[in-house]
Protein backbone atom coordinates (compact mmCIF):
# COMPACT_ATOMS: atom_id res chain seq x y z
CA UNK A 1 0.00 0.00 0.00
CA UNK A 2 1.13 3.48 -0.78
CA UNK A 3 1.23 6.47 1.55
CA UNK A 4 -1.76 7.94 -0.02
CA UNK A 5 -3.30 4.60 0.02
CA UNK A 6 -2.82 4.61 3.83
CA UNK A 7 -4.21 8.07 4.15
CA UNK A 8 -7.27 7.76 2.75
CA UNK A 9 -7.43 4.50 4.08
CA UNK A 10 -7.22 6.28 7.41
CA UNK A 11 -9.28 8.91 6.42
CA UNK A 12 -12.23 6.47 5.64
CA UNK A 13 -11.52 4.96 9.20
CA UNK A 14 -11.93 8.03 11.20
CA UNK A 15 -14.84 9.18 8.92
CA UNK A 16 -12.46 12.41 7.97
CA UNK A 17 -13.86 14.29 5.13
CA UNK A 18 -10.63 15.31 2.63
CA UNK A 19 -11.72 19.01 3.00
CA UNK A 20 -11.51 18.51 7.32
CA UNK A 21 -8.47 16.74 6.63
CA UNK A 22 -7.23 19.98 4.69
CA UNK A 23 -7.90 22.13 6.73
CA UNK A 24 -6.69 20.36 9.58
CA UNK A 25 -2.93 19.61 8.13
CA UNK A 26 -3.16 22.98 6.40
CA UNK A 27 -2.93 21.64 2.60
CA UNK A 28 -5.59 22.64 -0.28
CA UNK A 29 -8.24 20.20 -1.17
CA UNK A 30 -6.67 20.51 -4.86
CA UNK A 31 -3.41 18.72 -3.69
CA UNK A 32 -4.89 16.42 -1.98
CA UNK A 33 -7.52 15.21 -4.59
CA UNK A 34 -4.42 15.18 -6.72
CA UNK A 35 -2.81 12.75 -4.57
CA UNK A 36 -5.97 10.31 -5.03
CA UNK A 37 -6.19 11.31 -8.71
CA UNK A 38 -3.07 10.73 -9.70
CA UNK A 39 -2.43 8.11 -7.29
CA UNK A 40 0.79 9.97 -5.90
CA UNK A 41 2.43 10.42 -2.74
CA UNK A 42 2.90 14.06 -0.51
CA UNK A 43 6.46 15.17 -0.64
CA UNK A 44 8.57 14.29 2.93
CA UNK A 45 7.87 17.37 4.74
CA UNK A 46 4.68 17.32 4.69
CA UNK A 47 4.60 14.05 6.50
CA UNK A 48 4.64 15.07 9.95
CA UNK A 49 1.53 17.55 9.41
CA UNK A 50 -0.35 14.75 7.89
CA UNK A 51 -0.03 12.52 10.94
CA UNK A 52 -0.72 15.35 13.21
CA UNK A 53 -3.60 15.87 11.38
CA UNK A 54 -4.90 12.22 11.15
CA UNK A 55 -3.48 11.41 14.67
CA UNK A 56 -0.71 8.73 13.58
CA UNK A 57 2.71 7.80 13.93
CA UNK A 58 5.14 8.80 10.87
CA UNK A 59 5.82 5.05 11.21
CA UNK A 60 2.68 4.13 10.52
CA UNK A 61 2.44 6.53 7.49
CA UNK A 62 5.76 4.94 6.28
CA UNK A 63 5.59 1.51 7.23
CA UNK A 64 2.14 0.73 7.09
CA UNK A 65 2.16 -0.58 10.64
CA UNK A 66 -1.03 -0.97 11.93
CA UNK A 67 -2.76 0.60 9.01
CA UNK A 68 -2.01 -2.05 6.59
CA UNK A 69 -1.92 -5.07 8.73
CA UNK A 70 -5.19 -4.06 10.79
CA UNK A 71 -3.05 -4.00 13.82
CA UNK A 72 -3.04 -2.06 16.68
CA UNK A 73 -2.85 1.49 15.79
CA UNK A 74 -0.82 4.34 18.29
CA UNK A 75 -1.91 7.23 18.08
CA UNK A 76 0.38 10.74 17.50
CA UNK A 77 0.08 11.17 21.16
CA UNK A 78 1.57 7.95 22.11
CA UNK A 79 4.27 7.97 20.01
CA UNK A 80 5.49 11.30 21.08
CA UNK A 81 3.91 11.11 24.96
CA UNK A 82 1.35 14.06 24.08
CA UNK A 83 -0.98 14.85 26.96
CA UNK A 84 -4.63 16.50 26.34
CA UNK A 85 -2.91 20.21 26.52
CA UNK A 86 -0.19 19.50 24.14
CA UNK A 87 -2.73 18.31 21.50
CA UNK A 88 -4.98 21.32 22.14
CA UNK A 89 -2.42 23.72 21.24
CA UNK A 90 -0.99 21.31 18.45
CA UNK A 91 -4.49 21.24 16.84
CA UNK A 92 -5.18 25.00 17.13
CA UNK A 93 -1.77 25.48 15.85
CA UNK A 94 -2.15 23.94 12.63
CA UNK A 95 -5.41 25.76 12.43
CA UNK A 96 -3.87 29.16 12.60
CA UNK A 97 -3.25 30.91 9.11
CA UNK A 98 0.72 31.06 8.45
CA UNK A 99 1.02 34.88 9.40
CA UNK A 100 -0.69 33.84 13.00
CA UNK A 101 1.68 31.07 13.33
CA UNK A 102 4.69 33.29 12.93
CA UNK A 103 3.43 35.60 15.50
CA UNK A 104 2.64 32.94 18.06
CA UNK A 105 6.33 31.87 17.12
CA UNK A 106 7.57 34.93 17.76
CA UNK A 107 5.89 35.60 21.06
CA UNK A 108 7.60 32.03 22.27
CA UNK A 109 11.15 33.34 21.07
CA UNK A 110 10.23 36.26 23.58
CA UNK A 111 8.86 34.37 26.67
CA UNK A 112 12.22 32.46 26.05
CA UNK A 113 14.27 34.90 25.90
CA UNK A 114 12.57 37.01 29.00
CA UNK A 115 12.61 33.70 30.70
CA UNK A 116 16.37 33.58 30.39
CA UNK A 117 17.00 37.09 31.79
CA UNK A 118 15.01 36.21 34.63
CA UNK A 119 17.28 32.95 35.67
CA UNK A 120 20.38 35.62 35.22
CA UNK A 121 19.01 37.77 38.02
Amino acid sequence: MTISERIFKVLKEKNMTQMEFAKRAGFSNSAISDWKRKKTNPSAEKIMDICYALDITPEQLLTGKGIDDAGEIDTIADWFHIDKTDKKLLEDYHGMQDGQRKRLLAYVQTLKKLEDLERME
